[in-house]
C-alpha cells in the first residue's frame, strides 16, 4: 500500500485510498480467480501418496500402486507436497484444499505485483491479464508450489540485478532444499539464476560505461547457482533428482499425448487471455520510450518459448511478460498528453466516498465467501462429473475381479478410492511407466490392430472405461466381455 506525506509545518501521514482500494479489488478478483473445482487428475494419487508417507514415515522409491510396473523405480519427486496436501485434507477436507491453495497462487501474485513497478493502476490491470492467462493451469496441484517459488526467485535475482545488493542472493539456497522436496519444476529456479546471469552480464557488455565490463555482477549468481547445484541432492532420491527433469522434458509420449504438455490452443477461448497478455506486451514494448534490456529479452524470449510449446509453462512466462507490460505501458501513458491524469496527485477520501469503497471491499468479500461455498459445497457433484465415481463404488460393492484395465486420466482416482484392495493398469505417473508401455495404451484405448495384446498378457478381467469411444465399442461387440455398469461417465465390462 503506498503512502504519501505533505509538509504542513510537520510531515503528517495521508493515505492514499483509492491505491488502497485497486490493489485490495484486485487480489480478492485473483483469489476467485484461484478458487477451482478439484479438476486435476492426479490430485488422487498424491493424496494416497501423502497418506502413505505420513502413516509410515517413508517416501516410496518403488512403485506401490500399480500391476503393470510394481516394483519399479519411483521417483516421488513431490513427496513434501504430497504430506502437506494429505495433512491438510485431513485436516479440512477438500475445502481446506482448495482454499490453501488459493491462498499460494494468491501470493505469487503478490509478490509479481510488488516486482512491477510501473502504476498502480496499470500494474494491476497487467496483474489482472496474467492472473486470466494462466488461469487454465490453477488449481490444487503440486505446480502450484513451483509457480510461488518461481516468483520469489524471480523477485529476488530482480532485485538484485536492480540494487546490487547480494546478501537476498543466498536466500536462494535454502529455498532451493525446499523447492527440490516440493516439486520437480525445482530446475526452473536453476535456469532463472543462469539466465539472470547471462542476462546482466549481456547488459553490462552493452552499458556505454566501460568500467561495468568486468562482468562483476554475474559472478555472485555464477556462486550462488553452484551453491544451489549441489543442494539439490538434499532430498530422499539424492543424485537421481539431478537427471531426473531432463529425463521428463524428454518424453517422447508425455509432450504428444498429455493435454497440459502441449502447446497452447489458441482455438479455444481459454488460451485468448493469453494472447491479450501476447499482444499486450509487443504494444507496450512497442510504444514505450523506455529502453529494453538484453536480459528481459532473454528471459522473455525462453520462457515465451516455453509457455508456447507447453501451456503448463504459462505461469513462468506471465513472470516475466507481466512486470515488462507494466513498466513500459507506464512509460508511455504517462508520456502522453491524457496520462497526466495517472500522475495526479490523490486526495484522502473521506465521507461517502470512502463509505463506497469499503462498501465495495465488504461486498466483494462476501462474494468471494459465498462462491468460495458454491465451490467446496458441490465438490460431491463435481467428482461424479469428472471422475467414475458410480462406476468406482459398483466396482467396490462387488468385488469385481482383477487385474484391471483402467483410463489413463481414472488412474489417480482409483488408486485413492481402491487401494491397496485393486492396483491399477496405468496412472498419471508417466515416467514410472515409459514411453513404450504409454504408446501400447494409447494403441489399445483407440482400438488400433493388436489393442487385445495388453489384455492377454496381464490377464485382463475388468475393465473401466469412458463410455463413448473405441474400446467401449470393441467391448460391446465382443462376445466375451460382459457389460456389468454403465452411465453417462463410465462403463465396466468383465470377462466373461
Amino acid at each position: 500500500m503506498q503512502i504519501t506525506f505533505k509538509r504542513l509545518g510537520q510531515q503528517s501521514q495521508e493515505l492514499i485510498f483509492t491505491r488502497r482500494i485497486i490493489i485490495l479489488v484486485l487480489f480478492l478478483i485473483i483469489f476467485r480467480l484461484s478458487v477451482n473445482d478439484i479438476f486435476d487428475p492426479d490430485v488422487w494419487w498424491h493424496l494416497k501418496t501423502g497418506e502413505h508417507i505420513l502413516n509410515t514415515k517413508t517416501v516410496p522409491r518403488q512403485d506401490i500402486y500399480s500391476f503393470t510396473a510394481h516394483g519399479k523405480a519411483w521417483v516421488a519427486h513431490e513427496w513434501l507436497s504430497e504430506a502437506l496436501m494429505y495433512g491438510i485434507y485431513r485436516a479440512a477436507g477438500v475445502g481446506g484444499l482448495i482454499i490453501v491453495f488459493a491462498v499460494i497462487i494468491t501470493m505469487a501474485f503478490v509478490i509479481l505485483y510488488l516486482c512491477c513497478g510501473g502504476h498502480p493502476f496499470i500494474t494491476a490491470f497487467a496483474i489482472l491479464l496474467g492472473a486470466l492467462a494462466v488461469s487454465p493451469v490453477l488449481g490444487a496441484r503440486p505446480q502450484m508450489f513451483t509457480f510461488l517459488m518461481a516468483s520469489i526467485y524471480m523477485a529476488v535475482l530482480g532485485r538484485y540485478a536492480e540494487s546490487g545488493n547480494k546478501r537476498p542472493l543466498w536466500l536462494l539456497v535454502p529455498l532451493m532444499v525446499m523447492w527440490v522436496n516440493l516439486h520437480g519444476g525445482f530446475a526452473l529456479g536453476l535456469g532463472l539464476i543462469g539466465l539472470w546471469a547471462v542476462g546482466v552480464a549481456l547488459d553490462d557488455l552493452s552499458a556505454k560505461d566501460h568500467n561495468r565490463r568486468r562482468l562483476e555482477r554475474a559472478l555472485p549468481l555464477l556462486v550462488v547457482l553452484a551453491a544451489c547445484l549441489l543442494v539439490v541432492s538434499l532430498n530422499p532420491n539424492g543424485m537421481r533428482m539431478y537427471a531426473y527433469p531432463f529425463e521428463t522434458l524428454t518424453s517422447r509420449t508425455m509432450q504428444t499425448h498429455l493435454h497440459e504438455w502441449q502447446s497452447p490452443n489458441f482455438q479455444e477461448t481459454t488460451f485468448l487471455p493469453l494472447a491479450v497478455l501476447i499482444f499486450s506486451l509487443i504494444a507496450a514494448l512497442a510504444l514505450s520510450e523506455r529502453k529494453v534490456r538484453l536480459s528481459d529479452l532473454l528471459l522473455l524470449s525462453v520462457t515465451g518459448y516455453g509457455a508456447l510449446r507447453s501451456g503448463r509453462n504459462m505461469p513462468f512466462f506471465a513472470l516475466v511478460a507481466v512486470p515488462l507490460v507494466a513498466r513500459h505501458a507506464t512509460s508511455w501513458v504517462l508520456a502522453q498528453p491524457w496520462g497526466k491524469w495517472f500522475a495526479r496527485a490523490e486526495k484522502y477520501e473521506r465521507g461517502a466516498q470512502a463509505a463506497l469503497h469499503v462498501a465495495l471491499i465488504i461486498a466483494l468479500v462476501a462474494l468471494n465467501a459465498v462462491m468460495l461455498g458454491r465451490v467446496i459445497s458441490r465438490q460431491p457433484e463435481k467428482e461424479r462429473e469428472l471422475f467414475p465415481a458410480e462406476a468406482v463404488a459398483y466396482m467396490r460393492a462387488n468385488r469385481l475381479p482383477d487385474p484391471v484395465f483402467n483410463r489413463y486420466d481414472w488412474g489417480g482416482y482409483l488408486i485413492w478410492r481402491l487401494y491397496p484392495d485393486y492396483r491399477v493398469y496405468i496412472d498419471g505417473r508417466a515416467d514410472v511407466y515409459g514411453d513404450a508401455f504409454l504408446e501400447e495404451y494409447v494403441k489399445t484405448v483407440s482400438g488400433q490392430y493388436g489393442w487385445k495384446a495388453p489384455f492377454d498378457r496381464f490377464g485382463i478381467r475388468t475393465v473401466i472405461i469412458g463410455a463413448k469411444g473405441p474400446l467401449a465399442s470393441l467391448l460391446r461387440e465382443d462376445k466375451s466381455w460382459k457389460n456389468v455398469f454403465e452411465d453417462s461417465r463410465a462403463i465396466v465390462f468383465v470377462k466373461e
